[in-house]
């Protein structure tokens, strides 16, 4: 790589606005020689080849098409791409991993928010926000709930990065919860390390008043909460998802909350989004949110910041915090 290598873009124009504001493309710019304009479209056109030809780093993000083969023979020079969003599975492919191009992810800089974001809605399950609020328009009295928001079992399903802050922030809350993992790559004692007992699912779900899903989207965690896990969770509990729809069975889903039995809020459903008029998000103890746990808005600088200090470690030589590897990519969300 050349002492001062070339860096574009490449995400969608108003993603790059947020994640990438001007004082992180003058810092970026300070490192490399930056081509000043986003790549904002179709990487197959003359325009973007020409701008491909002679980058090395690729600072990547949301609305950036994958790197297919094509794209890459135009690319000949690239050494890293470094992504300023979360998942790089719709992004990467076999051709990349082949040229031994470095990828790294800003995943570690979405995680807080998305954790912030599931325990403000384990806070609401445990207050029973979303029945009281529906009973409070109607002048029904004010909905008790008897257990209170203390001391509560809650069930994380996935010691993911997510998983593992949320366990964290569920742990240092001083409400005394008893706090229950399901994820079968991680060992009894790196979970008692994380404040949790593993347990098996079913008695995960069958213990806990609060499931909160943080596992990433395989075949094999296809609808993990089906019919009969949703039913072995104890009337009045809550599921919480801002992971992945395809974890959750949906129509199952919306028969338990129908019925009154459980409530959820669900920041990703399956199919996302939801068909209109799908009764579920009208049901009074559901809340269902546009996939915005992650970073939004301000909070969107944090994976542009993490992109331009990864550049940084890359020019010197260092490891990159958010690498991501072939091998890891079938466990990551």
């Amino acid at each position: 790589m050349p002492e001062r290598p070339t860096a574009a873009m490449a995400m969608g124009a108003d993603e790059a606005e947020a994640v990438l504001p001007p004082e992180l493309r003058a810092r970026l710019a300070r490192l490399t020689e930056l081509h000043p304009e986003p790549l904002t479209g179709p990487l197959d056109g003359p325009a973007a080849r020409t701008v491909l030809a002679r980058t090395d780093l690729l600072v990547t993000g949301w609305g950036c098409p994958a790197l297919t083969a094509d794209v890459l023979a135009h690319a000949p020079r690239l050494r890293a791409v470094l992504h300023a969003a979360g998942s790089v599975k719709d992004l990467v492919s076999d051709a990349l991993w082949d040229r031994g191009i470095i990828v790294s992810s800003a995943a570690e800089a979405n995680a807080g928010p998305v954790a912030d974001f599931t325990l403000a809605a384990v806070v609401l399950a445990a207050k029973k926000a979303l029945p009281a609020a529906a009973a409070h328009p109607a002048g029904r009295p004010a909905f008790r709930d008897r257990q209170g928001a203390d001391g509560r079992t809650i069930g994380v399903i996935g010691a993911s990065r997510i998983g593992r802050l949320v366990l964290a922030r569920l742990r240092d809350s001083g409400r005394g919860h008893r706090l229950l993992l399901h994820d079968p790559y991680v060992r009894e004692d790196d979970a008692a390390r994380l404040g949790a007992e593993p347990v098996a699912l079913d008695e995960l779900c069958r213990s806990s008043s609060i499931v909160t899903v943080h596992a990433p989207e395989l075949p094999e965690t296809f609808r993990m909460l089906d019919a009969r896990r949703l039913a072995l969770i104890p009337d009045g509990g809550t599921v919480i998802n801002t992971a992945r729809g395809p974890l959750v069975d949906t129509d199952a889903l919306t028969r338990e909350c129908a019925a009154g039995r459980l409530d959820a809020f669900l920041d990703v459903t399956d199919p996302e989004p939801l068909p209109a008029g799908h009764p579920l998000p009208a049901l009074p103890n559901v809340l269902v949110t546009p996939h915005i746990a992650g970073a939004q808005g301000s909070e969107a600088r944090r994976l542009g910041a993490y992109a331009v200090d990864e550049v940084a470690r890359c020019l010197r030589g260092e490891p990159l915090l958010g690498r991501v590897t072939a091998a890891d990519l079938p466990r990551l969300a």
